[in-house]
């Protein structure tokens, strides 16, 4: 009789790399690979241990002396829209969601670099090319969707989604730059919420949130965000509260990391 033991991830740690969100800091990453059978399940459960997925590999920071860098979700049960929000939802009432297949085209990869050229011209993404775009959004070993938010014929958003066991997680969103005034990137946040309690599901993941960084403060902006810290999700607090100092104590060594992530 023929026995094939359990495919156990191996874990890895990036070289240290000059940080996108605070400046004169080093970053570096905790990552493994997202492949075979057992994909869904290890992506769900990772997903809850701070975790976001990069096409078929899976990671979160794990800076030497800097724990700045935080996993953010929405509570959905426990999300009530602001005023402000209440007039982004009416202001873009008329956009038309599409939740597609994830399939790369040329009028996504349009808008995308539109995006880019516009909010993050110097970021890590500013190079990419269509091919590469469309592996970031066509390699996945799990289940994703697009969501196209249309106005006419005319494309104004578009968010990379995965769908977890307990939640919607947004992997990566874009959109046109110039519609300032339908606030887009609120918008979409504020009706992947919606979706997640049509399906009944309890959280919409947002990625990471840096306090300190200004590119990141939009997320603390929604009632019922929750923070990954400490190896816990807690209630975000008042996000001055939250410290950025770098501490050579800032994070456990690697081994103990891996030693406590919990495995499907």
């Amino acid at each position: 009789m023929k026995h094939t033991l359990p495919v156990v991830p191996q874990f890895y740690v990036t070289a240290p790399q000059p940080c996108p969100y605070l400046p004169d800091r080093m970053e570096r990453k905790l990552f493994t690979a997202l492949q075979g059978d057992n994909a869904t399940s290890l992506n769900d459960a990772l997903s809850k241990q701070g975790f976001r997925r990069s096409q078929n590999v899976l990671y979160r920071p794990s800076c030497a002396e800097c724990a700045a860098c935080m996993s953010a979700r929405i509570d959905v049960s426990k999300f009530k829209p602001t005023r402000s929000q209440k007039r982004v939802t009416k202001r873009a009432a008329h956009l038309e969601r599409r939740a597609t297949s994830p399939w790369a085209t040329e009028e996504q990869f349009d808008l995308f670099r539109t995006y880019l050229d516009d909010r993050h011209a110097d970021g890590g993404m500013a190079d990419m090319d269509m091919f590469e775009f469309a592996a970031m959004v066509e390699e996945t070993p799990i289940r994703s969707r697009l969501f196209e938010y249309t106005e006419g014929r005319r494309l104004s958003a578009v968010c990379l989604t995965d769908i977890l066991d307990d939640g919607l997680s947004m992997v990566y969103s874009f959109f046109d730059p110039a519609a300032r005034r339908l606030s887009l990137g609120t918008y979409v946040i504020l009706d992947h919420i919606r979706v997640a309690r049509k399906l009944g599901l309890p959280y919409v993941y947002l990625g990471y949130w840096v306090p300190g960084s200004p590119k990141m403060d939009y997320k603390s902006k929604f009632a019922g965000v929750e923070v990954y810290r400490a190896g816990k999700w807690e209630p975000m607090r008042d996000p001055s509260q939250y410290s950025v100092e770098v501490h050579p104590l800032s994070t456990d060594p690697i081994a103990e990391q891996v030693a406590r992530i919990s495995l499907p």
